[in-house]
């Protein structure tokens, strides 16, 4: 009974723990996540949003921008200044948080901090003006794949060097220069700087050369000296930063730990319907699915249909813990809530490819689980393996253990059964082969349930 109950509050308690924290998030984001120093934004006066992209272009940096954008819409800003300092990231990423730019109604400056890399220097070319530090640099936004080797499909070059040309002509800079830090077989003479661009190379641009090309406005040494110069020194500054929640979320869409989380919540969960009454597998598999739930709900990714079928999953797998059901609900619960968390990815196709690879795991490492513990499988639900043995506890008639070591007189010849009589009681006995001449005294030997076994006392 103890290890029952230890066994339901080992499930139930951190299962409490985790829609605690879904509710919070929840809460969290209908609050509007708030994370501004000072006054609240409905409060602010005029003022200037400073805007930290100090991480890889990825979807959760577009969530956290479009909170940005929107708290400073909202408190009538009128600046907002991104400090940039990112190698890059996403492609699709970085369209997305260019479009957010040039969508917005409140203008925006660019504060190159130290690099604006790939990604990092679309998002600036979209800015209204750029400012960079004396040592920082923009460029280098060739097309790389995971591993960070170059792309070299034309296809895929054409597309990013029209999109990088469009942002670079936005704000009346050079297109050309913009395709130089594309696409290496571009040649491009750069008289201002007295330099050309050959054919192999990617165009990267030091602070001087940015300006000297028109590429910056300005150069600074830090965010108040920007705001300085955008004569806008004498304003409310608003610095806002990514809320915990946020930054939690962001490492948890990263592709590689959403493919961790998906293997651990598969393995877990497989592991707890195959080879049930370990608990522990199935809570790291729900708490798994959990974690990457929240990180992409955090992130604005997850909608409603999202929530309902990962609940739904949880519910099903809860109620398998206590209702066995062959397994029934336990596989409709898993299917919910992978179907919960695919549609809760900002990439199904991203999604669906790290699925593939931790189902892969998954399958291997549940393979080792089974072979080791296969006495405790589900499959044993269906098969008869135990023995009616008496060692078990099990009597299939009555047993004469007590007549073992007393001695009797063969009534009958023994060949080798016969009959003996112990006392006043005729007992039905065998010998080990030999032959016994009834009259003889006899002992018994062994008994094994309702078999006697005896042999001629000498």
């Amino acid at each position: 009974m103890q290890t029952k109950r230890w066994h339901r509050s080992a499930v139930i308690w951190p299962l409490l723990m985790l829609v605690s924290l879904l509710l919070a998030t929840v809460g969290g984001l209908l609050s509007g996540g708030k994370a501004v120093q000072g006054a609240e934004a409905g409060s602010i006066g005029p003022a200037v949003y400073v805007v930290p992209v100090k991480q890889s272009v990825e979807s959760g940096l577009k969530s956290f921008l479009e909170r940005a954008y929107k708290e400073a819409a909202e408190a009538k800003a009128e600046r907002v200044v991104l400090v940039i300092n990112t190698f890059g990231g996403e492609v699709t990423s970085a369209e997305e948080i260019g479009e957010l730019i040039r969508k917005s109604q409140i203008p925006t400056t660019a504060f190159v901090e130290g690099k604006a890399v790939s990604a990092g220097t679309y998002i600036a070319l979209n800015a209204q003006n750029i400012v960079m530090e004396p040592q920082s640099t923009i460029g280098a936004a060739a097309v790389v794949d995971g591993s960070g080797k170059l792309i070299d499909s034309p296809k895929v070059i054409s597309f990013w060097v029209k999109t990088m040309r469009d942002a670079a002509e936005l704000n009346g800079r050079n297109p050309d220069i913009a395709a130089a830090m594309v696409d290496q077989s571009f040649v491009l003479s750069m008289p201002e700087i007295s330099q050309t661009k050959q054919a192999g190379q990617i165009l990267t641009l030091t602070a001087d050369e940015a300006v000297k090309v028109g590429y910056a406005e300005h150069k600074a040494q830090s965010v108040e000296e920007t705001i300085k110069w955008l004569g806008l020194d004498n304003r409310e500054r608003i610095d806002l930063k990514p809320s915990v929640a946020e930054k939690i979320a962001t490492w948890l869409v990263n592709p590689l730990v959403m493919t961790v989380l998906f293997t651990l919540g598969i393995a877990g969960i497989a592991i707890e319907l195959f080879v049930p009454g370990f608990g522990i597998p199935g809570l790291v598999g729900i708490v798994s699915f959990g974690l990457y739930f929240f990180g992409h709900y955090v992130a604005g990714f997850a909608g409603m249909e999202s929530v309902v079928l990962f609940v739904i999953g949880i519910a099903l797998l809860v109620i398998e813990l206590f209702v066995p059901s062959w397994g029934v609900l336990g596989i409709i619960g898993s299917v919910s809530l992978v179907a919960g968390v695919l549609t809760a990815a900002s990439s199904p196709l991203t999604a669906f490819v790290s699925l593939v690879i931790a189902l892969v795991v998954a399958a291997v490492i549940l393979y080792f689980v089974v072979r080791k513990y296969k006495d405790r499988g589900i499959w044993n639900k269906f098969i008869l393996r135990e023995k009616l043995t008496t060692d078990k506890g099990y009597l299939s008639a009555e047993t004469k253990d007590e007549l073992l070591g007393k001695e009797g007189v063969a009534i009958t010849p023994l060949r080798p059964a016969g009959t003996i009589l112990i006392g006043e009681n005729r007992i039905d006995v065998v010998t080990s082969g030999e032959f016994v001449a009834s009259g003889k005294t006899v002992k018994v030997i062994k008994t094994e349930g309702t078999w006697v076994v005896v042999r001629e006392v000498v």
